[in-house]
């Protein structure tokens, strides 16, 4: 199927994609400042101590459920209005919230959204744009979100310590603000149309489709490489909450806030240096980046200086940016190619959010055992950079395998 860049309207693509960055930009404000006001609630009706982490794996474990039927919906609809859907069911678990709802149930609802929401916004990008322009229209997208981390993340902590429902109502009315943004987005003609609607068929459809991409060097590459980011940017933040109060003595619920939205800052950086130095052909230069990121999250393990630990979030974020930016655009561009956007990203979710649940919840039990905080966070930044150093390796051997046959050949 052409490209709708191929023969468009170029305006009106251009008008598309800044209503996209809008919605995005609403909805990850929204997102954020969710997490603190729902760690307050938690906090405020006395849950068990340690009991945070299992937000996120309500969250995830909907996510997973969820995983081979968004990309199928997501490609086989507008993705405008499925991200209009997505952020109705998000404003739908934040009222709950407000009027009572189980805040665990409410966040696995707004993991239900989240499901839907990140395969149409990321697969819409490949729509709107062309493939050389795609790592820049992701830099675009990961600068919006970190700026909408950094309000959402800081206005939330405030908030929070303020009135926990009073965050609520205001998150509430971001998701409105965000589902009105999508209208602006045109409705462009979906990717593949969803010819079987049996459960079976759907199941079938996903299973092909991520043995297709498993199967494939570079969508396998940038599937690995952003499930081990997400997921461990998912337990850094839990592991915040816990490590600010006993390696810097700070007990309130902005600080952790404050140092998420740091991150968020380096992640700016980061992803404009991808921007201009990382291409899709060049794509293994982001790779340092996330060894780096692991080597310096142990450097922060046994740190308790404030000063220090805010210029490590800053290198932390600079090299998430660096090095997801450019996989995100790899994943989109060979999966718009091949199974379509927003059935590679559905996938690619799927392999984050096991990574999610596989990382919170052996964080989740570490805690449990009484490991202290600080040796969590020392071991955990060594497996990440293990892990990003055998992924480094195994992408470079491959390349040398795949120039190796292509030479016998000639």
């Amino acid at each position: 199927m052409p490209r709708p860049s191929d023969n468009i309207d170029v305006a009106r693509c251009s008008r598309g994609l800044s209503a996209v960055l809008l919605a995005q930009f609403l909805t990850a404000v929204a997102d954020n400042a969710l997490l603190f006001a729902t760690l307050a609630l938690i906090k405020d009706r006395h849950y068990p101590a340690g009991s945070a982490p299992w937000l996120q794996e309500f969250f995830v474990v909907s996510y997973i459920l969820l995983a081979p039927f968004s990309g199928a919906l997501v490609d086989a609809m507008p993705k405008g209005r499925v991200m209009l859907i997505a952020n109705g069911l998000k404003l739908l678990a934040t009222l709950g919230m407000c009027l009572g709802l189980n805040p665990f149930l409410a966040y696995g609802l707004v993991g239900i959204g989240a499901a839907i929401y990140s395969p149409a916004k990321y697969g819409i990008l490949s729509e709107l744009t062309t493939a050389n322009r795609l790592v820049k229209a992701n830099s675009l997208m990961e600068t919006v979100t970190i700026a909408a981390i950094l309000i959402g993340a800081i206005t939330g902590g405030i908030l929070a310590d303020w009135s926990v429902t009073g965050t609520l109502i205001g998150v509430t009315l971001g998701f409105a603000s965000a589902a009105g943004a999508t209208l602006l987005i045109p409705v462009l003609p979906p990717e593949h149309s969803l010819d079987q609607r049996s459960l079976a068929a759907i199941l079938s459809d996903f299973r092909q489709v991520s043995r297709r991409l498993i199967r494939t060097a570079d969508t396998r590459f940038a599937i690995v490489g952003t499930s081990l980011f997400w997921g461990a940017g998912s337990t850094m933040r839990f592991l915040l909450v816990a490590w600010v109060p006993v390696a810097l003595g700070i007990v309130n619920n902005r600080m952790p806030a404050y140092l998420n939205a740091l991150v968020a800052v380096g992640i700016v950086g980061g992803a404009a240096l991808a921007a201009r130095w990382v291409s899709l052909e060049k794509v293994n230069r982001a790779l340092p980046a996330g060894v780096l990121l692991g080597v310096t999250v142990c450097l922060l393990a046994n740190t308790r200086s404030l000063g220090y630990t805010l210029a490590l979030m800053l290198v932390i974020g600079g090299c998430g940016g660096f090095f997801v930016v450019p996989l995100n655009a790899l994943l989109q561009q060979r999966g718009h190619q091949s199974v379509g956007a927003g059935h590679a990203i559905a996938v690619q979710s799927l392999g984050e959010n096991l990574s999610m649940l596989l990382m919170v919840g052996v964080y989740a039990l570490a805690l449990h055992l009484k490991i202290g905080v600080a040796r969590i966070a020392f071991g955990f930044g060594l497996m990440l950079a293990f892990a990003m150093l055998a992924l480094w390796l195994h992408r470079i051997s491959g390349a040398r395998l795949v120039a190796k046959v292509a030479s016998r050949r000639r």
